[in-house]
């Protein structure tokens, strides 16, 4: 539903927040703030997604489906649907003709630069309104803003947090030419919440990782991100087999070890490739069928991935890794650390958790196999859902308690500084910030920020962070993936 109207895709109360404002208001300014954690080993949020929320919808949808279209076609369909589900004389209409008639979005919006970690309770982006007329615009789009970009930063971290684990366990066994970047894969798409949000979420997680099953991803980052897959690492997919081609072989060779060979000399000779291996006895197969193929691996030109799919991803993944250096061998790295011969390669494609991923790693460790011997996969649950404290902690915008919030506005002239602090929020996590604020790193490189400011004194704020990215329906500051990339990880991506 690409063809709805920008100022439609909000919660219902939104449209009549303008006739609540007092009179005679000309400014609002509006804070984008992780403000609390429920992870209790994480106080940090990467920002990404505003460049493709701004082109897409501040700058695609407004101008496709706002200001290309018809005034009256645009006020009637508005009409139309707010009088008949909110009630007549509910709404003013005029600001949405006055709107139309100004021909572009009049918002600016600052930000601190995409792939920066930022702390719960520091402000990530700054909006507000341009022009006199149109202060009750900013908090409209907040809805729109909200859903399209938590989901986005929570894979982003879940990506980070799955590439800390493969830095530290390859720091101590795998030799340092290795890419890091191609250790873990998302495999979730078929289990998110939608196409857009499988979209968005292997987006981020591809911040940190190049493997991705989501084919569509990789056109999100090239159309927002200023990337091109023919030209650069952007993300890449891998050929596999599912259980519906090695079933149905079975089903007509009597035997797995035929679809092996074919596999192997007839239709990948040339290419690396994963089979998943556990349709009916997965160690029969690594104990009998890999051996027996053994000739047909070593001489091929590519490698097989013996793949689990069920069963304890920890213990299927280690136990394999043994069995095949035992059958094929390989060779010791610079770090001591057992590699396996480059025909053979161990992945898991699904069902690995951060817990999973550092277990397995761990045990490769302490039986002196290089970390590389693996490659692992998440799905859907781990880009939803953490294992922590004991329980299962799922993944919402309220696992940072992300929201915008008004903290300044202009009204008949005067400065006012605006905030919220609930005296029955125990946690006090929905307290705002209070007027215009600065964010910066302090004398320890964390960063923080001020409050307190007006649109006259906050100008004076020497190294602001939030810097202008998008003004009157145009983009003002681009990030290219890459940059994003290097921002996230100091250069080592």
């Amino acid at each position: 539903m690409n063809d709805i109207n920008p100022l439609l895709l909000l919660d219902f109360y939104k449209t009549t927040h303008n006739e609540q404002y007092p009179k005679g208001i000309t400014k609002v300014v509006s804070y984008y703030t992780p403000r609390m954690s429920r992870i209790t080993d994480d106080n940090e949020l990467i920002i990404f997604g505003l460049q493709a929320f701004i082109k897409e919808y501040l700058i695609g949808s407004f101008n496709r489906n706002f200001f290309g279209r018809g005034k009256e076609e645009v006020l009637n369909e508005y009409r139309r649907l707010i009088d008949n589900t909110l009630g007549r004389d509910i709404v003013n209409y005029e600001k949405i003709e006055r709107l139309h008639e100004l021909g572009y979005l009049p918002i600016e919006i600052k930000a601190v630069l995409e792939g920066t970690r930022v702390p719960v309770k520091v402000p990530m982006f700054e909006i507000s309104n341009t022009h006199d007329e149109f202060a009750w615009l900013v908090n409209t789009l907040e809805t729109l803003m909200s859903c399209t970009m938590w989901h986005t930063q929570i894979s982003a971290n879940v990506g980070y947090r799955f590439r800390m684990i493969v830095n530290k366990y390859f720091d101590i066994s795998v030799d340092d030419d290795v890419p890091r970047n191609r250790a873990i894969g998302d495999f979730s798409m078929r289990g998110q919440e939608s196409c857009e949000s499988a979209i968005k979420s292997s987006a981020g997680f591809c911040l940190s990782f190049v493997n991705t099953a989501t084919v569509p991803a990789i056109l999100y980052l090239e159309r927002y991100y200023g990337c091109d897959c023919t030209e650069e690492d952007v993300a890449f997919g891998v050929i596999s087999t599912e259980h519906s081609v090695m079933n149905s072989n079975y089903a007509v060779d009597g035997d797995e070890i035929r679809m092996v060979r074919r596999l192997l000399n007839e239709i990948y000779p040339t290419n690396g490739f994963s089979m998943v291996s556990d349709s009916y006895d997965y160690w029969n197969m690594v104990d009998t069928v890999i051996p027996e193929c053994k000739e047909d691996i070593l001489m091929h030109r590519g490698y097989i991935g013996i793949r689990g799919d069920s069963g304890d991803p920890v213990e299927i993944t280690t136990k394999t890794v043994e069995k095949l250096w035992e059958t094929f061998g390989g060779t010791v790295n610079s770090k001591g650390y057992r590699v396996l011969d480059p025909h053979i390669k161990v992945i898991y494609g699904d069902g690995i958790t951060p817990q999973r991923a550092e277990s397995i790693y761990k045990i490769l460790v302490d039986k002196g196999f290089a970390c590389n011997n693996v490659i692992l996969g998440t799905g859907s649950f781990s880009m939803q859902c953490l294992e922590q404290d004991g329980g299962m902690k799922p993944y919402t915008r309220d696992t940072f308690g992300i929201a915008i919030k008004a903290t300044y506005c202009e009204a008949d002239g005067k400065k006012i500084q605006i905030y919220k602090d609930p005296k029955t929020d125990a946690g006090n996590f929905k307290k705002s910030q209070r007027g215009m604020c600065a964010v910066y790193r302090d004398e320890n490189g964390i960063i923080t920020y001020r409050d307190g400011y007006d649109a006259d004194s906050i100008g004076s704020f020497d190294g602001n962070m939030l810097e202008t990215v998008f003004r009157n329906g145009a983009m003002i500051r681009e990030q290219s993936l890459r940059d994003i990339r290097n921002i996230l990880h100091g250069n080592r991506f």
